[in-house]
């Protein structure tokens, strides 16, 4: 498995999304990113994850920010959990999981004695240049965009 680290250049990568719209790193040249990485729509954890951030968009938009989620979930998934949750920002459905392996988010999980591969709910945040300025691997659910801000107002 791939380790990535703050000061590391980010990954290229290029998905579709809820819409059919192909992101790109190189989309956000210029901006500071949050790719936020999360296991399954429509799920208690992923929910409040993504609610979070909906609730304050505005805020994290107004401080320089774009948002970008991805899962390995479906486009047509990632639809209905756009429109059931009124989220304002892009979710790749990265179904072949190259992106989640190209930053080290697809990895072996325990849970109940057994082992799975599945998504390390992990957040970075990518400046400008496409440098990793921070890595979340431990993500508030519920608190996600505090969590984010407060580390970057150190």
């Amino acid at each position: 498995m791939l380790k990535l680290n703050e000061g590391d250049k980010a990954p290229l990568f290029e998905g579709i999304t809820q819409d059919n719209s192909s992101y790109k790193l190189l989309d956000f040249s210029g901006k500071k990113l949050i790719l936020f990485f999360y296991p399954k729509d429509m799920t208690p954890g992923c929910t409040a994850e993504a609610c979070n951030l909906r609730d304050h968009f505005d805020e994290l938009k107004a401080r320089g920010f774009e948002l970008l989620g991805v899962s390995p979930d479906s486009v047509l998934r990632h639809q209905k959990f756009t429109e059931k949750y009124d989220l304002p920002f892009p979710l790749i459905a990265d179904e072949e999981k190259e992106i989640l392996i190209a930053y080290g988010v697809w990895a072996e999980k325990k849970m109940y004695g057994r082992s799975f591969m599945g998504v390390l709910r992990t957040t970075f945040i990518i400046d400008e240049d496409g440098i990793i300025l921070k890595i979340f691997p431990k993500v508030k659910t519920k608190d996600h965009t505090a969590q984010i801000l407060a580390a970057l107002d150190m």
